[in-house]
C-alpha cells in the first residue's frame, strides 16, 4: 500500500484554520477505494497478536537483553554482566524472549549462546531506536 508522504507531511505542516479536524460528510466516500484499504487491513486476530506482542516489548529489562543481542551474540553471564542483572533474572527474561521467538541459542559444550532469532528482529529494534534519536 503506497502513502503519499508528501501531502500527509503538507496537511501536518499547514494545518486547517479551525480547530475542527474531523472529516465532513460534504465530499463523496469513494467505496471501491474504502473497500481496497479495509482489504489490506489487520485482521482482528492478528491485530490482536501483535498488539500482545508490542506490550511484552514493554519492559526496560527485556530491551536492553534485546540491545545487547543486538550487538553481539552472548551467554547469560555476559548478558547478566552487560545489564546488571543477576544471571537468573536475565534467564527467566530470556525464556520469555525464546518463547515469543525473539531470541534463539545454540550450545558450545556446556556454554549457551543467545542471538536475536533473525533479522526481522534485528530491523525491528534498530527501526524503533533510530526513530527514538531523531530530532
Amino acid at each position: 500500500m503506497a502513502v503519499n508522504y508528501s501531502t500527509d507531511k503538507m496537511a501536518l505542516d499547514n494545518p486547517p484554520e479551525s480547530d475542527e479536524l474531523e472529516c465532513t460528510s460534504e465530499h463523496a466516500i469513494d467505496l471501491e477505494n474504502i473497500t481496497t484499504l479495509q482489504n489490506q487491513l489487520l485482521n482482528e486476530n492478528k491485530a490482536q497478536r501483535m498488539a500482545e506482542f508490542f506490550s511484552f516489548l514493554g519492559d526496560a529489562n527485556r530491551l536492553r537483553i534485546i540491545s545487547a543481542l543486538a550487538l553481539k551474540e552472548l551467554c547469560v553471564h555476559e548478558l547478566a554482566e552487560m545489564v546488571q542483572m543477576t544471571e537468573s533474572a536475565v534467564s527467566h527474561q530470556l525464556r520469555n524472549l525464546k518463547a515469543i521467538r525473539l531470541v534463539s541459542y545454540r550450545k558450545e559444550g556446556r556454554r549457551v549462546y543467545y542471538r536475536l532469532q533473525d533479522n526481522h528482529v534485528v530491523s525491528l529494534y534498530e527501526a524503533v531506536r533510530e526513530h527514538l534519536d531523531e530530532e
